[in-house]
């Protein structure tokens, strides 16, 4: 058995994490300020011998000792984001995602702890390629736009785990997460299928921001989790960075058509721009799609969900909450 610490774990993506280690018979864990994360999210696992919650936050230098010490790998997901939250407080952005870090990775290196860092798509920019892979340049925009904040932020983390793998042997690996969706993921941030989905549900209309040309790739978070797990026990996987996602693209406008067609055919779509939505300083990415080759070649597979299934599971999951 494992003793792991998720920092986030509260969270989207750190709730579903934490479940899965508990399922694997590990111990866990989680440190969340609940700021982005609720304490609802880990209500299924609340009462397992095996998982303990700490309320802090991963600025807390005392705090943070004390975890890591008594942990043998950590999973770094507690972060700054959505693109919304970013946009608004870049300040916030910076001090969460670059600090906290570099302290967790010091104490990571001297206790000899295994380290997944959870990094972002974000930090490839503006890349104009068709496919992004782990290697190539990051175009990140003008420090006058505030939402590169955070792409430069996570790529600061990303310098900073690899420093400390090649300086102190730290076994490291980063995960560059792109557009990870399920169950318990919410729009209040800018995600924008648990936004669609509610908006649909509630008679719409679905708000598409500029002209729904943009293109992304949508993966399901029990999958990507997956991949969290196969990462962090591949010898390979050590000092090396790896795009988690789905390689399906799909443009905005169809992703909020396809919601529509699944919820309530009748729901109007509605364009409003970017200004209105984050301000007149907003800059967006048009395309983004990762290579997944570097992640099918090290573990032998990848996400493969279907668009389709991933938005049903969603569905279904905010009609049973709104029941209950």
């Amino acid at each position: 058995m494992t003793h792991c610490l998720v920092t986030g774990g509260a969270g989207f993506i750190g709730s579903h994490l934490t479940e899965r280690l508990l399922a694997a018979g590990h111990a866990v864990t989680v440190l969340d300020d609940l700021s982005t994360g609720r304490a609802l999210n880990l209500a299924g696992v609340q009462d397992n011998p095996r998982l303990h919650i700490r309320t802090g936050s991963i600025t807390d230098p005392v705090l943070i000792a004390e975890l890591v010490h008594q942990a043998d790998a950590i999973y770094h997901l507690a972060a700054a984001v959505g693109v919304k939250l970013v946009a608004d407080d870049p300040v916030r952005t910076i001090e969460t995602n670059i600090y906290p870090t570099e302290a967790l990775l010091r104490l990571a290196a001297q206790g000899g702890k295994r380290f997944f860092l959870a990094s972002t798509s974000e930090v490839y920019g503006k890349n104009p390629l068709e496919r992004w892979t782990e290697e190539d340049d990051l175009h990140l925009g003008a420090t006058s736009r505030p939402r590169w904040a955070y792409g430069c932020s996570k790529a600061i983390d990303e310098f900073l785990a690899l420093a400390y793998h090649r300086k102190y042997q730290l076994e490291v690996v980063v995960g560059r997460f792109f557009n990870v969706v399920g169950p318990r993921q919410v729009g209040h941030y800018g995600m924008v299928i648990p936004r669609f989905v509610d908006q649909a549900l509630a008679g719409g209309p679905v708000v598409v921001y500029d002209d729904g040309e943009q293109v992304r790739c949508f993966a399901h978070v029990r999958e990507v989790v997956e991949m969290i797990m196969r990462l962090m026990a591949a010898p390979a996987a050590v000092g090396r960075v790896f795009n988690i996602g789905s390689d399906q693209p799909v443009s905005i406008r169809q992703l909020a058509e396809e919601i529509i067609a699944r919820t309530d055919p009748r729901v109007v779509l509605k364009f409003l721009p970017y200004g209105e939505a984050y301000g007149a300083d907003f800059e967006d990415v048009r395309r983004r799609v990762p290579d997944l080759a570097r992640l099918e070649q090290t573990l032998g597979v990848k996400p493969r969900m279907p668009l389709g299934e991933i938005l049903d599971d969603i569905i279904r999951y905010k009609r049973q909450t709104a029941a209950n």
